[in-house]
């Protein structure tokens, strides 16, 4: 009897949704991310936040005074551009849910915004010209380049 009610308190420390950690095991209620995983996603949300309105106010101006588009050419370009940046979460989402699971999805998604972030601080540091066809290319791509 005392042995019947400690695995029912013992079961009650778990979560009863089914989660599990890496390893496959239960996860204890006390244990699970709580505020210090809320905290790091709002962290980086804001971050993610001010690289956007970073990049999206001034693209424009980059696209017409560094590429020399016209306005209406860099005007529709940063339009397309935000616009997939405002439908990628449908996609994001449909990969959660169908394939990788919520976790893998962010942290796969955040390690390629951070590759790109970084490749285009990298490239923004060089001087290229677009001697070649594929730099012109892939420069919308990289908007410091």
């Amino acid at each position: 009897m005392v042995e019947d009610l400690e695995s029912e308190h013992a079961q009650g420390e778990y979560t009863e949704d089914g989660s599990v950690d890496l390893r496959g095991n239960p996860i204890l209620r006390c244990k699970r991310g709580g505020w210090t995983a809320c905290s790091f996603i709002v962290v980086y949300e804001v971050f993610e936040r001010m690289a956007f309105y970073g990049i999206a106010s001034n693209l424009v101006l980059y696209l017409t005074n560094k590429l020399h588009q016209g306005t209406v050419d860099a005007a529709n370009n940063v339009t397309n551009w935000a616009g997939t940046v405002f439908l990628m979460p449908i996609l994001g989402a449909y990969v959660a849910d169908a394939y990788l699971g919520r976790y893998w999805t962010f942290v796969i998604g955040s390690a390629i915004y951070l590759l790109v972030i970084f490749i285009t601080v990298l490239f923004s540091h060089h001087s290229f010209s677009c001697s070649y066809t594929f730099t012109c290319l892939l420069l919308p791509l990289f908007p410091a380049y």
